[in-house]
């Protein structure tokens, strides 16, 4: 890559971002406009209201980050952005205003698969070395991916029902938590000085899947028998008990995952990867194998426009080029381009 400038884009859920992204891992700027405070009220996502406010913001953060890069679309190379997962009439606010970009400035377009942006967060902080294993941990995904190089996708585990990002929201709910809920538990979890036993759900021997709704269930189910004795909980102790079991499982099945395939380098990914007790385990169970563990800092864990650059930015250097015809594909997979 000489100097290549990518315009990228993001809307699968509740953040309109626009970004600036030269070479693959130099953010020149990066804009986001956060929803949360519109979907507080309601717990969680209102996709009408996602898509309501994506419409209003995409032109203002798409200007934005070409202001603070103090570029004009003339100085791009291509235009990124989000093609799925995720809410569908979120995506086709970021493709047709990508769209429409690209028409306009005679520019290709790229559409990126919404998890290999996470994976790629960690290529703006330092370079990939490959075999990887990436652990993604996100509000609607828990998957163990592993890559041989650029563009490689083996998805070796994931989840069979609740993601693990689910799981915290839905805790968070019976414990009366304020949205968004994953953050909160995580700061509780750290408060409390006992944890309640929730049980630990490994499925069968060898598998790398993984499976939260059952532990979800365990705490709904505590929550109702202490109830019904009048008894009042700790929603530390909850949290705590909560947390311990997803990070335990999490961090056991990346480890031994690591090990089978012999990995250069182990990544965190995601949202939930934000989480202060998962990163710690996570860094002390590689440091102690001697396997380098990187995770992105927490803005570029939540969803943001530069990881969709970073992946683009390969993308385009092996020849992959979208067109005018590209829709929103809420139910997208991750797949190689390798192949």
């Amino acid at each position: 890559m000489e100097n290549r400038m990518i315009l990228a884009i993001e809307t699968s859920c509740d953040e309109t971002a626009a970004a600036i992204i030269r070479n693959g891992s130099d953010i020149v700027s990066n804009v986001v406009a956060s929803q949360i405070e519109s979907h507080k009220r309601f717990g969680g996502v209102v996709p009408e209201i996602a898509s309501r406010h994506h419409v209003e913001q995409i032109t203002i953060v798409i200007e934005e980050a070409l202001k603070q890069a103090n570029i004009v679309p003339a100085d791009l190379d291509a235009v990124a952005v989000t093609e799925g997962p995720g809410l569908v009439g979120a995506l086709l606010i970021g493709i047709n205003a990508a769209k429409a970009f690209a028409f306009a400035h005679n520019l290709p377009i790229i559409g990126v698969h919404h998890i290999a942006g996470h994976i790629y967060a960690n290529a703006l902080i330092q370079p990939m070395e490959f075999p990887l294993l990436a652990l993604v941990v996100s509000g609607g995904h828990t998957e163990l991916v592993y890559m041989k190089e650029h563009g490689s996708f083996e998805v070796i585990g994931e989840t069979r029902d609740d993601a693990a990002g689910e799981a915290y929201d839905k805790v968070a709910r019976v414990l009366n938590l304020p949205y968004p809920g994953g953050p909160r538990i995580d700061q509780l979890a750290h408060e409390g000085q006992e944890a309640v036993a929730f049980p630990r759900v490994w499925l069968e021997e060898g598998s790398y899947d993984f499976s939260f709704s059952g532990l979800k269930s365990a705490v709904i189910n505590y929550k109702h028998n202490m109830d019904q004795r009048g008894e009042t909980i700790s929603p530390a102790a909850v949290a705590k008990g909560f947390q311990d079991s997803v990070v335990e499982v999490l961090t056991a099945k990346t480890l031994r995952a690591a090990r089978e395939y012999q990995v250069k380098q182990v990544i965190a990914a995601g949202g939930v990867a934000a989480n202060k007790g998962l990163r710690t385990s996570l860094e002390h169970v590689f440091v102690e194998e001697g396997i380098p563990f990187f995770v992105p800092p927490l803005k570029l864990c939540t969803d943001n426009a530069a990881m969709i650059g970073a992946v683009a930015a390969q993308m385009f250097e092996a020849g992959i080029r979208g067109n005018l015809t590209m829709n929103g594909r809420p139910g997208m997979e991750l797949h190689s381009w390798t192949e």
